[in-house]
């Protein structure tokens, strides 16, 4: 029996936009027709909807458009647009959609992939999983100053490590070095990841 949560009707009646809520509420009700067994969840601010344990796929509400996210990508969607954020493209209508046919398609295929049935089929070598990046001396020490933020920065996955480390090392000066490190400490403190401030409130 599929799982809801309420967090995914607050994100659609609240946080998104009157012209996104039809296309989220037909999206969401492809899923569960899909993939009974489906839960839903919230993840990097967006409902996430989860299968067998893994992620089966995502959807999110812009300013001008939506966009629905299959985890595995292009080996679900021939010819993925990867625009908008979205396996789909930008979605500003239903209309935009593909036939509910052939996204119950897709979705029957993801099912596959998290039940292991298409685990023969790899991903091309320039989508593997990188690993967890290797931290400056300087920022490690910073961390374990406060256990809320190494809390954090643990449980973060390598991409939004990676995300804090470039931004750090990256600095042009020293001082802005220091600066972004107090800075990272303060987000992560909080159970922010770099990007924050981009997620749709």
């Amino acid at each position: 029996m599929s799982k809801t949560d309420p967090r995914v009707d607050a994100f659609i009646e609240k946080k998104a936009a009157p012209f996104a809520q039809p296309i989220l509420k037909h999206l969401r009700k492809l899923v569960h027709r899909a993939c009974p067994a489906t839960e839903e969840t919230i993840k990097w601010g967006m409902p996430t909807f989860m299968y067998d344990g893994r992620i089966l796929c995502g959807m999110a509400a812009f300013k001008a458009h939506c966009a629905f996210i299959f985890w595995k990508g292009t080996l679900i969607v021939p010819n993925a647009k990867e625009e908008g954020m979205g396996t789909l493209g930008k979605i500003t209508s239903k209309k935009d959609l593909p036939s509910d046919t052939v996204l119950l398609k897709y979705l029957r295929k993801a099912m596959a992939f998290n039940e292991g049935a298409a685990a023969a089929i790899k991903r091309p070598l320039k989508h593997a999983r990188k690993p967890a990046p290797k931290a400056p001396a300087d920022f490690m020490r910073a961390l374990k100053a406060n256990k809320r933020a190494l809390a954090t920065y643990k449980a973060f996955s390598p991409s939004h490590q990676r995300e804090y480390v470039q931004w750090i090392v990256e600095a042009k000066t020293e001082e802005t070095r220091e600066r972004r490190m107090e800075t990272a400490i303060d987000w992560m403190s909080e159970g922010k990841h770099r990007n924050w401030k981009y997620e749709r409130k």
